[in-house]
């Protein structure tokens, strides 16, 4: 009896779906730095969390007190590599931003999407308002997506009868990564695995592959959990006070469910939305469609601002694109598979795009964005209750911090020999903080409560001579020190109002009280 081996071809629609994913992801990355040039150029410099994420960078550890490890270890390659180049420093986020449009494309291949739905999923990725914003600038959330969708490629691919050795492999270190790069991760795992667990597609969570899918995820995210508890939880203590204070902007769910049609764009809704009911109604697909609708009841229970629920979107658009071949079959362009099967939809989302990139990237100089917001009646979408700014927060951050280390190392140059020895800075926030490191040179020690700052220490900063950033009037350092005087203003016009209308004090010979050695527990502020 003869035996032979029959070898199962490769499938071949992977190659053009894999050239075009990186087609698109190539044309996103391009725009992210000719946008972060440009930005430069008109006068928008480094934003707030930047600075912080960058100082975390250069304090690595297992967890921080608001945040994952990645984006810090994100943070060290950008400025190891580029320094204080604008665009070096985004470029890593831009290239998570390149990943997440590449992902959509792969996606819709795997759910049988052709060329024509997979250009139509990653056009919208591509131009997806919130994505333009977050994958602007240094930060966790452009690389959200692209830790959540490969565990959704990989079941996809499991489900179709690929290797689940290999996919539950990737999807046990995607999972672990996206673990270290944000707790939000958690909330997605919880709403796939319930998910997989209402539907016929359970089977495949009960495998070996799975267990060691899962054993993978859990040793890659457990240094991070061991931090947690070294540092009595802290990330839980801020996440609490910040409910408890209202730091955030509550929606109820109505308004919460019509601001993810505006955060993701008004024309991608007539895709994702698509590509929702064809997940539900398709008996082997219903588990994708239920993973975003529990995900979504979670965010608005759990009051999350609304643009938490945006790394899950690029599947739904994927799905989108296959429900629209589907829908269209009938069509010559779509029959040919042309890569551009809807021209006249495909125009109009360039150009409505074209003209709302300036309400998610700020390529507009402020005058003139403000003429622009004013025309088109832009309403102010801050995610965070307080003052409004002249400008929307994402822009008005990124004003006031170089006038702030100009002032402040104007200071510390006028001290004498003996007073810059014993000299301070004490930083009312993160942002504050973290422009006097980052862009300060030969400054004394820059201390601050807020979250992660509390956590690397006083420095030994007495109260002999303090540098003080502080809204308080001088009659309450008055009390407290020999001697009060202002050396500085914050009051950049287009800076946070909470930035601006704040003095720097020079203090010398302050109470105990008031040293951030002896008092450094007074100083917590986890927020």
């Amino acid at each position: 009896m003869t035996r032979t081996t029959v070898v199962q071809p490769s499938d071949p629609t992977l190659r053009p779906a894999l050239q075009l994913a990186l087609l698109f992801a190539a044309i996103k990355l391009v725009f992210h730095i000719a946008s972060a040039l440009w930005q430069q150029h008109i006068g928008y410099g480094y934003f707030r969390d930047e600075f912080y994420y960058l100082i975390c960078g250069r304090h690595l550890a297992w967890g921080y007190v608001d945040q994952g490890p990645v984006v810090a270890v994100q943070a060290r390659v950008a400025e190891t590599l580029f320094g204080h180049s604008l665009v070096g420093i985004r470029l890593l986020s831009a290239l998570g931003g390149a990943i997440r449009v590449a992902l959509t494309g792969l996606i819709c291949w795997a759910l049988g999407g052709r060329r024509s739905a997979q250009a139509l999923a990653m056009l919208l990725v591509l131009a997806t308002p919130i994505y333009l914003g977050i994958d602007s600038f240094l930060s966790m959330n452009s690389w959200e997506s692209a830790f959540w969708m490969p565990c959704i490629l990989a079941l996809i691919l499991i489900l179709r009868g690929s290797s689940p050795r290999l996919w539950w492999t990737v999807f046990g270190v995607s999972a672990g990564l996206g673990l270290l790069n944000k707790p939000s991760m958690t909330f997605f795992l919880i709403a796939l695995a319930l998910g997989l667990l209402l539907t016929p597609q359970r089977k495949i969570l009960f495998t070996r592959y799975t267990a060691w899918g899962v054993a993978l995820l859990v040793l890659i995210a457990l240094p991070n959990l061991f931090w947690q508890m070294h540092h009595h939880w802290a990330t839980l203590e801020f996440l609490h006070n910040g409910r408890v204070h209202g730091k955030n902007t509550r929606l109820a769910p109505l308004p919460f469910l019509a601001n993810q049609i505006f955060v993701i764009g008004v024309l991608g809704a007539f895709v994702w939305i698509a590509g929702l009911v064809h997940l539900l109604r398709q008996r082997d697909r219903r588990w994708l469609g239920l993973t975003y609708c529990i995900f979504l009841a979670g965010m608005v229970a759990m009051g999350a601002k609304d643009y938490y629920v945006s790394p899950i979107y690029p599947y739904l658009f994927a799905a989108g694109g296959v429900a629209w071949q589907r829908r269209f079959a009938h069509r010559p362009r779509v029959q040919m598979d042309r890569t551009i099967a809807w021209p006249i939809f495909t125009v109009v989302i360039i150009v409505i795009s074209a003209i709302f990139i300036p309400a998610s990237n700020p390529v507009l100089r402020p005058a003139t964005f403000l003429r622009y917001a004013h025309t088109l009646h832009l309403p102010n979408s801050d995610s965070e209750n307080g003052k409004r700014a002249v400008l929307p927060q994402f822009y008005a951050d990124r004003f006031g911090w170089q006038e702030e280390v100009d002032q402040i190392t104007a200071a510390v140059r006028q001290l004498s020999p003996e007073d810059r020895a014993h000299a301070g800075i004490i930083a009312d926030n993160y942002g504050e903080a973290g422009a006097l490191d980052f862009l300060g040179h030969d400054l004394p020690p820059v201390v601050s409560g807020h979250n992660n700052y509390w956590l690397w220490g006083s420095h030994g900063v007495g109260g002999k001579v303090l540098i003080v950033i502080s809204g308080d009037p001088p009659q309450h350092f008055q009390s407290l020190c020999r001697e009060v005087q202002v050396v500085g203003n914050m009051n950049h016009p287009l800076a946070m109002p909470f930035e601006q209308h704040k003095k720097i004090y020079l203090l010398h010979d302050c109470q105990e009280s008031q040293s951030p050695a002896q008092n450094w527990a007074k100083y917590k502020f986890y927020y």
